[in-house]
């Protein structure tokens, strides 16, 4: 009985691998299955997708696509390889020698010379009528503003494959729609590999990739790059950037950082230019990130605007000593004096109000603990801290923007929430999403959450409205408008110290302030002429919104 059952567990292990193997061969093998035996009756060609366009808020284009060729060899047509490669070497930039090398391998039909070749020297190797020599359309991206917008754009290049890829900005957050998907054409061969002219005919159409339409303002992204160049040439900083965003949606209507490159010639820039500083590059904000701070205090009642505090000298934080930027006191000063003034040891006193946990809620509030969600896709940040290695003088520096980092696009999104009435937006690059057949998807702003009540945003706007009317930078502001705002300089931390000389200036500010129709943040890293926010960031600042006033006719009240 015993050998019975083994002879039948036998079986039914034979049967079970059986039924295995033929699962394996007809179903999960069945689609590599069949293209292999196609291969073998039938040559395959690729029909290409066309890249979607990348077009401005009022359509205009900021990425097409280019004719242009694909340039290739074959070998066997070719009767004087030496005499060949001197014609086409010196028009394709290729090496002579390397060139014959690769054209004298046997058996190699076809060998790729040069991609993306423009349509003007094709036609010169045309005329040339050289036998062997051939071209395939390849389309190439052409960016008809130049560098404008090259951090918000990205590029295209090719990955391992030799594929078109998208790379950074919104060329590599949208490579998938952007590429669309490519079809084919079979065409059945005959038994020495040649197409059938009579034979079956295969064609899948390729789906064209989606076009982009972004918030980007073309006046906008134009005025902020000139302004950018002026002041980092006036002001002596090494680097620099501008955001202007709608409050409102998080809509980015204009993004530019220096230095820069050009995205139709990107492989003849430094690597180390590609990524954007705005989202990718963090920084101490300075005082900038005082009207956060204060805003919460405001919100969870630990503070008003006049609410006074001792500020008789230095504050002494278990064995560090907190001082004025300017080493002057007042004795007693307002919470409005505070951002007026810019008082560190103001700002040491709303901290100790505020507590580890009303502080920790500020900064997770307000969005520092994570990313933006912003579209581009080289967005990164520093990971704040765990709750319990905050120290006491962690959290005092913290309240006036040391010792600590962030990105340029988080301290936007952040002050933004102010200027839109608490409600803290995602900001984004891309506005709309068109197919090929014209449907469009239209992105609708996302509202990440209240991260202060409308009242406490209208009375901290009104506190730094008092900072841009009375503080260091009154002097360059344009006169009949209200601007909220606050400027921001940051000593640079090096090896382990902050050095006094080397800063990053900054101004965050929206206008009007009762009704912003804008949102701006300047930063300049290292500024010569001056080390303070309120002598170089600041009056870019002005600059800017005095050209924003004048596009969208907001007339001074």
């Amino acid at each position: 009985m015993n050998r019975i059952w083994i002879v039948f567990s036998i079986l039914i292990v034979l049967y079970s691998l059986l039924v295995a193997r033929l699962f394996y061969w007809q179903v999960i093998r069945s689609s590599s299955l069949r293209l292999e035996a196609a291969s073998q009756y039938y040559l395959t060609f690729p029909i290409p997708a066309v890249r979607g366009a990348i077009l401005a808020s009022d359509g205009k284009p900021l990425v097409l696509n280019q004719s242009a060729f694909l340039t290739y060899a074959e070998p066997r047509k070719i009767t004087d390889i030496p005499g060949f490669v001197k014609i086409v070497s010196v028009p394709l930039g290729l090496e002579e020698d390397t060139l014959v090398s690769q054209l004298s391998i046997p058996g190699r039909a076809w060998i790729p010379l040069a991609h993306k070749v423009q349509s003007a020297k094709v036609q010169e190797l045309k005329n040339l009528k050289l036998v062997g020599l051939g071209f395939e359309k390849e389309p190439r991206r052409m960016y008809p503003e130049s560098s404008m917008a090259a951090h918000l754009l990205g590029f295209v290049g090719s990955n391992e494959q030799g594929n078109d890829t998208g790379y950074f900005g919104v060329e590599g957050y949208y490579d998938r729609e952007l590429r669309g998907k490519d079809g084919m054409m079979q065409l059945e061969k005959d038994v020495r590999g040649a197409p059938m002219l009579v034979g079956e005919t295969r064609r899948i159409e390729p789906q064209d990739g989606r076009d982009l339409v972004l918030w980007l303002d073309r006046t906008v992204q134009r005025s902020i790059e000139r302004r950018l160049s002026e002041g980092i040439t006036k002001y002596g900083a090494k680097e620099g950037s501008i955001i202007v965003m709608d409050p409102k949606t998080g809509g980015i209507l204009g993004m530019a950082a220096i230095p820069s490159y050009d995205p139709g010639t990107f492989g003849e820039f430094p690597k180390d230019v590609y990524k954007n500083p705005i989202v990718s590059q963090t920084y101490e904000p300075g005082s900038t990130f005082k009207t956060l701070i204060m805003a919460m205090g405001i919100e969870r009642d630990v503070v008003t605007p006049t609410t006074m505090a001792e500020e008789p000298g230095p504050v002494r934080v278990g064995e560090y000593f907190i001082r004025t930027w300017d080493n002057r006191y007042r004795g007693l000063i307002s919470m409005t004096d505070v951002l007026v003034h810019s008082s560190n040891v103001g700002m040491v006193y709303v901290q100790n109000k505020l507590g580890k946990d009303g502080m920790l809620k500020a900064l997770h509030g307000f969005g520092f603990a994570g990313l933006t969600g912003i579209d581009l896709q080289e967005e990164a940040a520093v990971p704040m801290r765990d709750d319990d290695d905050w120290k006491e003088i962690d959290l005092a520096t913290a309240s006036f923007g040391q010792g600590i980092a962030v990105t340029a696009i988080q301290m936007i999104r952040a002050v933004g929430a102010i200027a839109n009435g608490g409600q803290m937006v995602e900001p984004r690059i891309v506005k709309e999403i068109r197919d090929d057949t014209g449907s469009v998807i239209a992105l609708k702003p996302k509202k990440s959450r209240s991260v202060i009540s409308e009242r406490t945003a209208r009375i901290i706007t009104e506190m730094m409205v008092a900072a841009v009317d009375r503080g260091e930078a009154k002097w360059a502001k344009p006169k009949g408008y209200r601007i909220a705002g606050k400027t921001g300089t940051a000593q640079i931390p090096v090896a382990g110290h902050y050095d006094d000389k080397k800063t990053i200036a900054s101004f965050v500010g929206f206008a009007p302030a009762d009704d912003p129709k804008f949102i701006i943040l300047v930063t300049l890293r290292e500024p010569t002429s001056s080390p303070w926010g309120s002598e170089t960031a600041a009056p870019l600042f002005f600059t800017i919104a005095k050209d924003l006033f004048g596009y969208y006719g907001i007339a001074p009240q």
